[in-house]
């Protein structure tokens, strides 16, 4: 009985619903992506912050939520290929820092992360477009 009011419950998209309390369908996939000015995020001025949820469904202030998830997904534990620089990318090597953060929590388990570019052309020419911010 208990299992058929639950598959009528996945089934109709009420189990999105629940109430607060209850225990979700999914692993909590939220996070808060920001780019800072300098070496440091802790030092340094944010220059922009979104946030990206994953589960149940793709959603947040990130201007690509469904893309940067998908991106999450693919890369699994690591998220140093998603900095990466394009093969094509080509830029100065002047010092001008720019520092992304991935903060939150991932399938269920804390993720906190950070990478310095040298310059915002670093950034840019970054192959994913979680931050594409």
């Amino acid at each position: 009985m208990a299992l058929t009011a639950l598959t009528a419950l996945v089934g109709t998209g009420a189990a999105d619903a629940a109430p607060s309390g209850t225990r979700s369908l999914y692993a909590p996939s939220a996070l808060v992506v920001s780019v800072t000015a300098g070496e440091n995020a802790a030092e340094g001025t944010v220059l922009r912050a979104v946030t990206l949820v994953c589960a149940p469904r793709p959603s947040g202030t990130h201007p690509a939520p469904a893309a940067a998830c998908a991106e999450l997904r693919a890369a699994g534990a690591s998220l140093d290929p998603l900095a990466a620089p394009r093969q094509d990318a080509a830029c100065t090597r002047e010092w001008n820092p720019v520092t992304v953060t991935t903060d939150g929590v991932w399938q269920g388990r804390r993720l906190s992360w950070s990478h310095t570019f040298g310059n915002p052309c670093g950034l840019r020419s970054s192959t994913g477009v979680l931050f594409g911010i």
